[in-house]
C-alpha cells in the first residue's frame, strides 16, 4: 500500500482499538520501524493527528480532549478502478429511474453516494464531469414486461411468453419456467427452461411482446445445472461447449487482446512472430462470429473448420455487398 493508504490505515487501526502497539503497526501494515516512524510524524506535523505515545499501555492512542489548534483531516484517498467504476454506475443508475414509489428512497442513496465520491477530496461534481462510463451497443428500450417477469421469477411460477425471433422476424409462443435474471452487456436476458424445447433458454427481455403468469409452479434446476449451462461456453448464447475456438491475433492487435477476458476457461499463448493465440470454449457461435469479425484482418480462424467457413462466409459477402452497384442491401 501507498502512504497515504497507509494513513488511513492508521487511523483506522487507532479508532477500531483505541490502543495499538507498535509491533502490530508493523505487521499490518508490512514496513519497517523508521518508516512506520515518518508516517506517525508526518500525521502529527502536517495532518495535526493527535497521536501520541501512551507509555503505560505501550502503544500509540489518539490524543482525547484535545480542542485547540488546526483540525485533524486525513488527504483525499483516491479510488482505485473498481471501486471509482462501482460507485459512478451506481450513481448513474439511479439517475435513471423514474420518479415512483422509490423517491423518496432514491434521494438519500444519491446523496450517500456523492459523499463517498467526495471522500477523494474532489466535488462529486467535477468527478462525475471529468470521468465518463460509455455503454456500447446498449439498447435503450426499456423492457416492458420486467416487472411481471421479475414477479413470476421470485414466486417461482411459470410464464407464457411472445418472443421474437429477430434472426427469423417471427413470434414464437413459449412457455417457459423462469431460473435467472441476468444483465449481460448493458442489456436485460431472461435464462429459463422452456417447455416446449424441453431445454434451457435465454430470452432478451426487449425481445418479449406478451407475458402472462401461470398457476403453475416452475420447474427447479439447481444452480450447478445453470451455471454448467451457461457459464460453460463463450457469451449469452451459452450451453456446453460444441467445439473450442482457436483464434490467431496479429502482433498489433495482440496488444489489446491479450489484456481481455473472452471466456473463463480461455487459453492463450504468445507465438515466436509476436502473435497471439487464443483458445475459446463455445456452444452457439453468433456471438463469438460478431467478436471475431469486430477485429477484422487482424485476426484468423485456425479451428475449428466448421467456424472458419462462417467467418470466411461473411467476409465474402461483404466483400460483394461493397462492390456491388449503388448502395444499401
Amino acid at each position: 500500500m501507498n502512504r497515504t493508504e497507509r494513513f488511513y490505515k492508521i487511523d483506522q487501526m487507532l479508532h477500531e482499538r483505541r490502543v495499538v502497539p507498535i509491533e502490530v503497526f508493523l505487521e499490518e501494515l508490512a514496513v519497517s520501524r523508521a518508516t512506520f516512524k515518518r508516517d506517525i510524524e508526518y500525521m502529527r506535523e502536517r495532518l495535526h493527528a493527535p497521536i501520541v505515545w501512551d507509555r503505560e499501555a505501550r502503544g500509540y492512542r489518539f490524543e482525547t480532549g484535545k480542542t485547540t489548534g488546526p483540525a485533524y483531516e486525513l488527504p483525499g484517498l483516491w479510488f482505485s478502478a473498481g471501486e471509482l467504476y462501482a460507485l459512478l454506475a451506481a450513481q448513474e443508475l439511479l439517475a435513471d429511474i423514474e420518479p415512483g414509489i422509490l423517491a423518496s428512497h432514491v434521494a438519500p442513496l444519491q446523496a450517500r453516494l456523492a459523499a463517498l465520491l467526495e471522500s477523494s477530496g474532489h466535488p462529486a461534481a467535477e468527478i462525475a464531469r471529468r470521468v465518463r462510463l460509455l455503454s456500447v451497443a446498449k439498447r435503450s428500450v426499456e423492457p416492458r414486461f420486467f416487472a411481471d417477469i421479475a414477479s413470476a421469477l421470485l414466486e417461482r411460477k411459470r410464464i407464457e411468453i411472445d418472443a421474437w425471433n429477430r434472426s427469423r422476424d417471427e413470434i414464437n409462443t413459449r412457455i417457459v419456467s423462469p431460473q435467472r435474471l441476468v444483465h449481460y452487456r448493458d442489456n436485460w436476458y431472461l435464462d429459463a427452461f422452456c417447455h416446449w424445447r424441453r431445454a434451457l433458454r435465454s430470452f432478451g427481455l426487449d425481445a418479449i411482446r406478451r407475458v402472462k403468469t401461470l398457476p403453475q409452479k416452475a420447474k427447479e434446476i439447481g444452480d450447478e445445472t445453470l451455471d454448467a449451462h451457461y457459464a460453460a461456453a463463450y457469451g449469452i448464447f451459452a450451453g456446453r461447449p460444441k467445439a473450442m475456438a482457436v483464434l490467431r491475433f496479429s502482433a498489433e492487435r495482440a496488444r489489446w487482446v491479450q489484456a481481455e477476458r473472452w471466456h473463463k476457461e480461455q487459453k492463450a499463448e504468445w507465438l515466436p512472430d509476436g502473435s497471439y493465440r487464443l483458445r475459446v470454449p463455445y456452444a452457439d457461435e453468433r456471438e463469438l462470429l460478431m467478436d471475431i469479425l469486430r477485429h477484422g484482418r487482424h485476426v484468423v480462424v485456425e479451428a475449428p473448420p466448421s467456424l472458419r467457413r462462417r467467418v470466411a462466409e461473411e467476409a465474402e459477402a461483404l466483400v460483394r455487398l461493397y462492390a456491388s452497384d449503388g448502395i444499401g442491401f
